[in-house]
């Protein structure tokens, strides 16, 4: 009814215009109504999320080189396959042992260390019953870092690494070092085939201990 009256204060044709205008006022305050209840779309999310983080990060973070874990180890003496093995950083002397094959029955495990850590470029030593004398370390090593050889704990193939030494003389090294331990390099010429020349061309290359 009040509608009615309202509608008697303009013309057939202004009516009509009146409730066209209410009309599209309603469709636009429902539109309006419904696109606030729906969920913003943002461009570029989608994007973002397709990595997952770790694949992301990855992404941008600067690579790092890994610092190898390998390590080179030469190993003579009573094992029965002597020469370089390639092991990893904290390795033991029984790692390498093993994978040389093991010991010999000659091998003194009482001048071994076989828990003893291992490190790059390690000569390892494993001396026999046979061979008198105290090792200075526990791990016979006749190499030391200027890469001398030790005439009193050098296996028989090291020994014949020497310029003049052959299996012989190196064996005459090995069996006078069971009575006579080298208490200097000038013993060598205790030797029966070591004279003075052969002295001078190997006296740099020797040691001790």
């Amino acid at each position: 009814m009040i509608g009615g009256l309202v509608l008697d204060f303009f013309t057939k044709k202004e009516s009509i215009i009146v409730i066209a205008s209410v009309f599209i006022i309603g469709v636009l305050l429902s539109i309006k109504a419904f696109g606030i209840t729906k969920e913003p779309k943002l461009e570029g999310v989608e994007a973002v999320f397709t990595e997952s983080p770790v694949e992301s990060v990855a992404a941008i973070s600067p690579k790092v080189e890994i610092e190898s874990s390998s390590i080179m180890v030469h190993i003579s003496g009573e094992v029965y396959n002597p020469g370089i093995y390639e092991l990893i950083i904290g390795d033991r002397v029984v790692d390498v042992v093993n994978m040389a094959g093991g010991l010999t029955k000659q091998a003194d495990l009482d001048r071994i260390n076989l828990a003893k850590k291992i490190n790059d470029e390690d000569k390892i030593y494993i001396p026999g019953l046979d061979e008198e004398g105290s090792i200075s370390i526990e791990m016979g090593t006749n190499t030391q870092e200027t890469g001398k050889i030790n005439i009193n704990i050098a296996s028989s193939a090291d020994l014949q690494s020497l310029p003049g030494i052959g299996e012989v003389i190196a064996g005459r090294i090995v069996e006078y070092r069971k009575t006579s331990k080298f208490k200097n390099i000038e013993d060598i010429l205790d030797v029966s085939g070591i004279g003075d020349a052969k002295f001078e061309a190997i006296k740099d290359m020797i040691s001790i201990n």
